[in-house]
């Protein structure tokens, strides 16, 4: 006997699950998006509301449910869209059945980004209809469309960023540089689109490098400018220490330019990264008007590096913070309150690690006005013989900055790296024109990768050397210039003075101090 089939018909969706007869309207909203704020765009934008406003409202099978928008962003992923998301989350609640769009790319340039939703949206039996394509995402052949036209989507979004990118770096090769000025202290806008100096907020920046300079901590200037009610570079009260830390390190204020300190990783997550050597920097030197002079600007980085050397004992509060150091640790002299709540209240200095150690420091102790007193003795037994005293800084400023054996090794370092550039360059066309086997080209990689970085490392390494060399000989010039300029031994402590002659003073056990000044000298007295 055959057997006998009977076909049951269908009587819902398979994806809304709503009887097929049944008298349903659909809850349908649209999604409009331009990526820019510029008024053309904008006037895009209100038309599209419009638009799907009527289109939605004048078909009978429809319930208008809202047109969810997003102006002046970019679609390369959906993580900043709050429109987009709003719409998703109405849609996972029950409140939409359709959404309605214009194309697959004002949905979305990430295929990632439109298959994750478009799938979620699906499995709640909720349909996207893309309109300049043609797409039901609920329709058979709605997925194979989408990701077809995500890729191309996606594909365009790269060409763009490409574009994008070779446009920012042309710039930066023809040495052209912009600033963020609406939150960039002491420079706007000028002629030819170079910064220009912002004459009273210059002052401000001159200011910061000063206190800096006279030993006060980035926190303690972020304190005096606050409380003296300068504003900061976007017009607040309150200033932070990362500010006074940028203005003391970006190198704009001393009229050069680093450009491309960071890069862009990945175009669609829009994901920044620290430039550590993946794409190339442009330095350019004088691009524009210097607000602080390049040699105090370098003393800055110096002694901003000394800080971090350092650590938490350098104290803006007194001119000996992290200039005494002890005789039998090597640690540096902090200051400590005795009978702070009497009327025998003193200042006195010891090592920091005095009672840390398992073995006692045995170095003195010593009151302000102790470290005062040496401090004038010794200066003075310096400047019994002025005359001498500066020529010989004279010399320590000449052997310092003759760089003439320093910048010869550096050029040949240069000359070494291009050679390796060339050949590697040589290296990898054959290689692609198949004249070498892979392990050949691999030894052969290898070495010259080795080569360019002993060159590299050596090149560094010169630089540094100049870089402190450089430093070294503006400490003794200012040094230099203090003792020249004093008209009669100084009778009284002075806190500049200090700063300026004086490098670390040293206290041993049996009561010596050792004065060494920024010359080279030492000088001992006993307490």
């Amino acid at each position: 006997m055959p057997r006998t089939v009977t076909v049951i018909p269908q009587t819902k969706n398979l994806h809304t699950h709503i009887a097929i007869n049944a008298p349903v309207k659909r809850k349908v909203a649209a999604y409009a998006r331009v990526s820019t704020d510029s008024e053309e765009q904008l006037t895009s934008y209100t038309a599209q509301v419009d638009y799907y406003t009527k289109l939605i409202n004048k078909n009978p099978e429809w319930n208008f449910v809202k047109v969810y928008t997003d102006e002046g962003i970019t679609a390369t992923n959906t993580k900043h869209r709050a429109g987009f998301k709003e719409m998703i989350a109405d849609a996972l609640a029950g409140k939409i059945d359709l959404i309605v769009t214009k194309s697959v790319s004002r949905f979305a340039r990430n295929t990632v980004d439109s298959l994750v939703t478009v799938r979620q949206l699906k499995d709640k039996g909720i349909e996207v209809y893309f309109q300049k394509e043609n797409i039901y995402t609920l329709d058979s052949k709605g997925e194979l469309f989408l990701t077809i036209m995500s890729s191309i989507a996606q594909e365009e979004s790269r060409s763009i960023s490409e574009n994008v990118t070779w446009g920012q770096r042309k710039r930066f090769q023809d040495g052209k540089i912009s600033l963020p000025y609406s939150s960039f202290l002491g420079y706007k806008k000028g002629a030819d689109d170079l910064p220009e100096i912002v004459p009273e907020e210059a002052e401000t920046v001159r200011l910061i490098y000063k206190l800096f300079m006279h030993g006060k901590t980035i926190n303690a200037i972020a304190n005096y400018l606050t409380e003296n009610g300068i504003l900061t570079p976007k017009g607040k009260d309150k200033w932070r220490t990362t500010t006074i830390e940028s203005i003391l390190t970006n190198e704009k204020y001393k009229g050069a330019a680093i450009l491309q300190k960071t890069f862009t990783v990945d175009f669609l997550q829009k994901k920044v990264k620290k430039n550590e050597g993946e794409v190339p920097q442009y330095r350019i030197e004088e691009s524009h008007p210097a607000i602080i002079d390049p040699k105090e600007w370098d003393l800055v980085q110096a002694e901003m590096r000394k800080r971090k050397e350092r650590g938490k004992h350098h104290n803006s509060l007194s001119p000996f913070s992290a200039k005494i150091v002890c005789g039998d640790c090597g640690g540096f002299y902090g200051s400590k309150v005795w009978h702070s709540t009497s009327k025998y209240k003193r200042t006195i200095w010891q090592c920091n690690r005095k009672f840390k150690n398992s073995d006692k420091c045995s170095t003195p102790h010593l009151y302000e006005d102790d470290i005062k007193e040496l401090f004038l003795r010794a200066f003075s037994r310096l400047l019994e013989d002025r005359t001498a005293l500066i020529d010989d800084c004279r010399l320590i400023c000449s052997k310092l900055t003759d760089f003439a054996k320093l910048e010869e090794k550096t050029q040949k370092c240069l000359e070494e790296m291009e050679v390796i550039s060339e050949l590697t360059k040589k290296l990898i066309s054959e290689n692609a024109c198949g004249d070498l086997g892979e392990s050949e080209y691999a030894e052969k990689c290898n070495n010259y990768t080795k080569r360019f970085e002993k060159a590299k490392a050596e090149y560094d390494k010169l630089q540094k050397t100049i870089s402190e060399r450089k430093v070294k000989a503006e400490a003794v010039s200012g040094f230099m210039f203090e003792v020249s300029e004093l008209p009669m031994l100084p009778m009284e402590f002075n806190e500049k003075l200090w700063d300026a002659v004086i490098d670390t003073v040293t206290v041993y056990h049996d009561d010596s101090v050792i004065f060494k000044f920024k010359n080279g000298k030492e000088i001992e007295e006993i307490l």
